[in-house]
């Protein structure tokens, strides 16, 4: 059984690695003020950006959909990790050796399986890269070569060759430690009638690699004749590797993507490789499965769909790619960015274009003119006889469902009004009815039943906009005063000890109006005050968060954590009025509820407690006043 990690050692993992440059990994993240980052939170879908990090907190929280917590918290989420797997992962980055308890450390059998799974893949990939400078890989250097592939190019993307005998890797990476068990789980073998025996071989091996740059899979192609296998042969599905999930190239192109706004889909791995060696360094690939929602995903976290976000999709312009491009079409409204398609003269591939015509021409290619919408309208009316009325009621027929399908009305008129265009007819008032009530019906038939989205930016783009997630957090009524003011101290003791501390440590859960609040401030308590953010701010909030007695009250304290503060200049004097403020209505109260029990009472009551209740009520009022005239000077 494996042993707890090192407690001192989880606490070096967290200060070792930077939240925003893990979470950088997944998203662009951008400037949201008060030295806090914001992007499209990678949890649920949304438009525009509710998630934000704190580094100097060394945490993440979501307003959307209310996710938050730590690095190790965001990574055991974002790729369904337990605790330990995380822990490991970062600490191998930072190069930290983990100190294990109940029974030391044994790396064999202690590491997660995601850990050891990735791990096998990474001594695969080397393996493979050693080969081929090898004999038996003259056919794939030739392969690269006839492509326009030098060995500095194979070596930039990691391209490898897999020896043509049976188990060549399987010996190499029992060898390194790796069971049966872990080789055929990972993909990299499989079941043999003597026992395991490679996946792979005879081939040319691309490294396909998740956002973080871990490789997960490995593509294959077929070199040799006798090999009787498909052209490309990629990893199956694995507990790492799931080709709806993945694309080819982002590691390389995340970066640029984010900074550019701009992505080109290509069909290839060599293609991938063209466009990057051209200077289209944006440049990514599906792995052997069509374009989907799941890469959509990954592609609207890194373009943060803002308005200058730009994808282009590079079919080909046979049967095959008209398919394709229509199929992105139907994704085509999860995106906020522009898309469009791009179709090489001779319907050539990125390589064969730069092979034939060089770089300039690929960076030619993939500059945006043909929106997707367009194109794929037209490959759908251009399959009839539109010089006829039956030819074109058939265009209508089959082009009309798709149109109806946008979810923005102003777009959806402005395409069905070009469709008519397209077709020829030219009543595009009826075109116009036709589509809309086609949208119609298929609300009514149980579809999107939100109506028509509010209005998009202006042009020939259509988007779906999300309905506003309804948020899981504790319910709080912001607009009341004392919520606003408390819910802001809460924040100053979580962000900024060092402002109200120790005078915050002697307030009460029950100062609190709000239930959520008073639990936080209990969380606080529990961690030993806000004073021990005094010494490490960092430890400080990782001890409050230990301290949630549920998950509603640790993502309200994540949200705490990093949401800004209202105030213009964050000092002691602002801190000063907050405390006071919440000390005040809560002296307040007091006052209330001992004149309120006197009232009730009337003339019932003991003239001992009387006397006590009265005695209470003026010291009370003597201390507000004191408040009221000092300030912070006062408590």
């Amino acid at each position: 059984m494996a042993g707890r990690i090192n407690d001192d050692d989880v606490k070096a993992v967290r200060d070792a690695v930077p939240i925003d440059a893990v979470v950088s990994e997944y998203l662009q993240l951008r400037n949201a003020g008060g030295g806090n980052l914001k992007g499209l939170c990678p949890f649920h879908d949304e438009k525009s950006p509710s998630f934000q990090v704190s580094p100097s907190k060394g945490l993440f929280h979501c307003f959307g959909c209310q996710e938050g917590g730590d690095t190790i918290a965001f990574v055991q989420k974002i790729d369904h990790l337990t605790f330990a797997e995380v822990v490991e992962r970062l600490a191998a980055k930072a190069g930290i050796t983990l100190r294990y308890e109940e029974g030391g450390y044994n790396p064999s059998h202690q590491r997660g399986e995601r850990i050891r799974l990735v791990e096998a893949h990474k001594v695969a990939a080397q393996f493979y890269v050693d080969q081929l400078n090898g004999p038996e890989a003259e056919i794939g250097r030739k392969f690269l070569a006839d492509r326009g592939f030098d060995q500095a190019a194979a070596a930039h993307f990691g391209v490898g060759y897999s020896p043509a005998g049976w188990d060549h890797l399987t010996r190499f990476l029992r060898g390194k430690g790796f069971s049966d068990k872990e080789l055929i789980t990972s993909g990299l073998s499989q079941d043999g009638r003597r026992g395991p025996i490679d996946r792979f071989r005879g081939r040319l091996m691309w490294p396909i690699r998740d956002t973080a740059g871990d490789v997960v899979g490995f593509g294959a192609r077929k070199l040799r004749d006798d090999d009787n296998g498909p052209k490309y042969l990629n990893t199956p599905e694995t507990p790492i590797y799931k080709k709806s999930q993945v694309l080819y190239g982002i590691d390389l192109a995340k970066k640029d993507i984010a900074k550019s706004s701009r992505a080109v889909v290509v069909e290839g791995y060599t293609d991938v490789m063209a466009c990057h060696l051209a200077g289209v360094t944006t440049a990514i690939a599906t792995c052997g499965t069509a374009f989907g929602g799941d890469h959509i995903k990954i592609l609207r976290r890194l373009l943060m769909d803002n308005g200058s976000a730009r994808v282009i999709f590079t079919f080909d312009g046979d049967a095959a790619g008209q398919k394709a491009a229509l199929r992105a079409f139907e994704d085509d409204q999860k995106f906020a960015a522009e898309t469009y398609i791009a179709i090489a003269p001779d319907n050539m591939d990125p390589c064969d274009l730069r092979l034939v015509k060089g770089d300039d021409a690929v960076r030619d290619l993939v500059e945006p003119r043909t929106p997707l919408f367009e194109f794929a309208l037209r490959q759908i009316v251009g399959r009839y006889d539109l010089e006829t009325p039956a030819g074109r009621a058939a265009a209508l027929d089959e082009a009309a469902p798709v149109v109806a399908k946008i979810k923005t009305g102003s777009v959806q008129r402005e395409v069905a009004v070009q469709l008519a265009g397209f077709i020829g007819i030219l009543d595009q008032e009826y075109v116009v009815h036709r589509i809309n009530q086609l949208a119609q019906w298929a609300r009514g038939r149980g579809g999107d039943r939100r109506g028509p989205a509010p209005a998009a930016r202006g042009g020939a783009r259509h988007q779906q906009v999300q309905a506003p997630p309804v948020p899981s957090g504790p319910a709080l009524n912001l607009r009341s005063p004392a919520h606003r003011t408390e819910r802001e101290l809460l924040k100053l003791a979580l962000q900024r000890p060092e402002l109200v501390a120790p005078a915050f440590d002697a307030y009460g859960s029950d100062e609190f109006t709000a239930p959520p609040y008073a639990a936080v401030r209990q969380c606080v308590e529990e961690a030993g005050g806000a004073e021990q953010g005094l010494a490490d701010s960092r430890e400080y909030l990782v001890r409050v968060l230990d301290a949630t007695p549920n998950e509603s009250v640790r993502k309200l304290i994540t949200e705490l954590a990093v949401e800004v503060f209202h105030g213009k200049s964050i000092d002691e004097t602002y801190a000063g009025e907050h405390l006071v403020k919440v000390r005040l209505r809560a002296v307040d109260r007091r006052i209330n509820d001992v004149q309120s029990s006197l009232a009730r009472l009337g003339s019932n009551v003991a003239p001992d407690h009387l006397a006590a209740a009265q005695n209470e009520v003026w010291v009370l009022q003597q201390y507000a006043q004191t408040l009221r005239n000092h300030g912070a000077d006062a408590l």
